[in-house]
């Protein structure tokens, strides 16, 4: 038997050109007759983030409703699935990628029909973030920003009402943030800031639970500036307008202690 340079028999080199091709076009055809793979439909793709949005697969849910958005631009579905990529973010806790998203789609999508629901949650994005009094309140007073747009630009949406009481929420901590800082340098005795403090939580908070405190807090100060007849008028003030307080009692109590 011939055999070629290599030492192949020249029979098996041929069957292995012949039989080589035919396994290649073999593979190539079913390759190119193939069928080629739909993409999902954005209902299907919707309905699939959902179920693992609610079985809290967040990251799965965040992917379904990302195709939607990328794939089916036109979809009716597109702006509720641009929503819900936000809202996997917030259940999952993650406020600031989830801010991203609400403020995204506020600026696509200003008067959508959920616009005031996304309004909602960019709000509450902020509100589950604040921090104790004591800390820093940057995200009480975004959060009370924010709910005052939502009752400014959908005063009939179903959640205003609700907005309304959490923004007074935020108002109150605000107020109980400048009374904390007062106290504070009352007690190093920076008698100067302490009042400026004070005196702004009286004219930018006058409606919070907190105003009978800084009005005492107030009247004391003057005590101890050696202004006894503002401390009467201060006093006099808060037993007056606040006689069912604590403080109210007090400055009463305060006020009879000054006649005798």
């Amino acid at each position: 038997m011939r055999s070629n340079a290599l030492g192949v028999p020249s029979v098996l080199l041929v069957w292995l050109l012949v039989g080589g091709c035919s396994w290649a076009s073999d593979t190539l055809g079913s390759l190119f007759t193939q069928a080629p793979q739909a993409l999902p439909s954005a209902a299907e793709l919707y309905q699939q983030g959902e179920t693992d949005l609610n079985r809290r697969r967040y990251g799965d849910a965040r992917a379904a409703f990302l195709k939607i958005v990328e794939r089916h631009p036109q979809s009716t579905l597109a702006p509720k699935a641009r929503f819900l990529v936000g809202e996997a973010y917030y259940r999952e806790g993650e406020f600031e990628q989830a801010i991203k998203e609400f403020d995204a789609f506020l600026s696509f999508y200003p008067r959508h029909e959920i616009a005031d629901l996304v309004q909602y949650r960019l709000a509450m994005s902020y509100y589950d973030q604040m921090k104790p009094v004591e800390q820093d309140q940057s995200a009480a007073n975004k959060a009370m920003v924010e709910f005052r747009k939502l009752v400014r630009e959908y005063p009939d949406s179903r959640y205003a009402s609700e907005a309304l009481a959490k923004a007074d929420v935020c108002r109150g901590r605000l107020a109980q943030k400048e009374l904390w800082v007062a106290s504070y340098y009352l007690n190093l005795g920076n008698l100067v800031a302490a009042r400026q403090r004070l005196e702004f939580l009286l004219k930018e908070y006058p409606r919070t639970l907190v105003i009978p405190e800084a009005l005492f807090r107030l009247g004391e100060l003057q005590v101890r500036e050696g202004q006894p007849r503002d401390a009467q008028a201060t006093f006099r003030r808060l037993a007056d307008e606040y006689p069912y307080t604590e403080w109210g009692r007090r400055a009463a109590q305060r006020l009879r202690t000054a006649t005798r």
